[in-house]
């Protein structure tokens, strides 16, 4: 155990067995570093997989509120799902980029959501729904420019273009976006970010040659954002730096770009007791007390999103003082073991926060765990309340 310098932890809500504090405050000032720091182009702000676990559409709410002009997501019902709320077009364009064969084309065209389009086989489908609706579509097309996951391969890309250019001139769509995605942008130095930079251009150069005039060209995700200011283009699209994390931590932590995580992650201890030496913890066994002791139960577990692989390793804050997990993590709890401290049942247990306060964050857990600050934040389950503070809209 580690002793750190704190001044406490956030206060829980009363009766909480666990909850994710999320400080909107922080958001909009992460926004607005980001905005500094590319200074021209327009910001989306990446809010799939439930804002990364911080809540789709209060975090897309605020961003609007704080000046982001688009809104990004990976499936299609994300995007249904913040126009259902009444965040219109008027307010944000939102860009859906992870289709599938038979999608709900029709309706995000009656929404206004912008499409990305990688392959011949999604614009048949999406001009099926053109004719079926009478609504144009406003299209982003995906070139895969050394990713080698979504995206149209360089060999397809003239008939794609050509295709859609088409379509265009029939006055069924409008291609209003051209873009990519970086294989290794947190990688300072990796030969393939100059390699996509080059088939961005050319795939880029080649659309406009063919009758394309997009409204917004881009390739720059957050380590991009914060590092190649070559990519930024027209739009930029922050994931986890809008969320304040580091996504290149063996560049620079938050405070070096001027972000501020946004997630806290707390729980009360649900029993505290004395174990005696050679006592076996959690399943398997695979961790035994040392001698006389004191262990404190966490009511959270991989139902929760704690990772399993946080077992023996993940640290957490109570008082002013670091335990690690002791054992393996279950379901819907873990111990930790306490030495010969004696906080009560109901003591407040910090997972991750800030590190302002000398508490652990979420990349401390992602290097216990042996994976990625994303992951931590984004495996947060419902089963966890979320707390807003610091909002702009209550």
């Amino acid at each position: 155990m580690t002793t750190a310098n704190t001044t406490g932890t956030p206060a829980l809500t009363q009766g909480a067995r666990a909850e994710a504090t999320i400080d909107l405050a922080a958001l909009r000032d992460n926004l607005a570093a980001l905005r500094a720091r590319t200074n021209g182009p327009e910001l989306m702000a990446v809010v799939k997989a439930d804002a990364y676990g911080h809540g789709a559409l209060r975090c897309a709410r605020e961003a609007v509120a704080a000046g982001a002009g688009w809104l990004g997501t990976a499936t299609p019902q994300e995007a249904l799902a913040l126009r259902a709320a009444g965040i219109g077009p008027e307010q944000a364009r939102i860009l859906c980029w992870l289709w599938t064969p038979g999608g709900p084309w029709a309706r995000a065209l009656r929404e206004s959501v912008d499409v990305s389009v990688s392959g011949q086989w999604a614009l048949d489908e999406l001009l099926a729904a053109v004719r079926e609706t009478g609504i144009p579509a406003r299209v982003h097309l995906k070139a895969d420019t050394g990713l080698g996951r979504n995206g149209c391969q360089p060999h397809d890309w003239p008939d794609l273009v050509e295709n859609a250019v088409k379509a265009q001139a029939d006055g069924l769509l409008r291609v209003v976006g051209v873009w990519s995605h970086f294989a290794a942008a947190d990688e300072p130095g990796h030969p393939s970010i100059q390699a996509q930079l080059d088939s961005f251009a050319q795939a880029l150069a080649f659309a406009e040659r063919a009758g394309v005039d997009p409204e917004v060209r881009h390739l720059a995700n957050s380590p991009a954002t914060l590092l190649l200011p070559q990519s930024h283009y027209d739009l930029v699209r922050p994931g986890l730096a809008m969320y304040g994390l580091s996504p290149v931590p063996d560049v620079g932590s938050p405070a070096d770009f001027g972000l501020r995580p946004v997630m806290s992650l707390a729980a009360r201890l649900a029993l505290v007791k004395r174990a005696p030496g050679g006592h076996g913890i959690s399943y398997g066994h695979h961790y035994t007390t040392a001698g006389p002791t004191t262990l404190g139960l966490v009511p959270l577990g991989y139902a929760d999103g704690v990772p399993r692989h946080a077992s023996n390793t993940g640290p957490v804050q109570i008082g002013s003082t670091w335990y690690r997990v002791a054992g393996r993590v279950a379901m819907d709890q873990f111990v930790v073991d306490l030495g010969g401290d004696t906080p009560e049942t109901g003591d407040e247990v910090l997972l991750f926060g800030s590190g302002e306060r000398g508490e652990p964050t979420a990349e401390d857990w992602a290097r216990a765990c042996g994976t990625i600050a994303y992951e931590i934040i984004t495996r947060i389950g419902g089963r966890v309340p979320r707390r807003y503070v610091g909002g702009l809209r209550g």
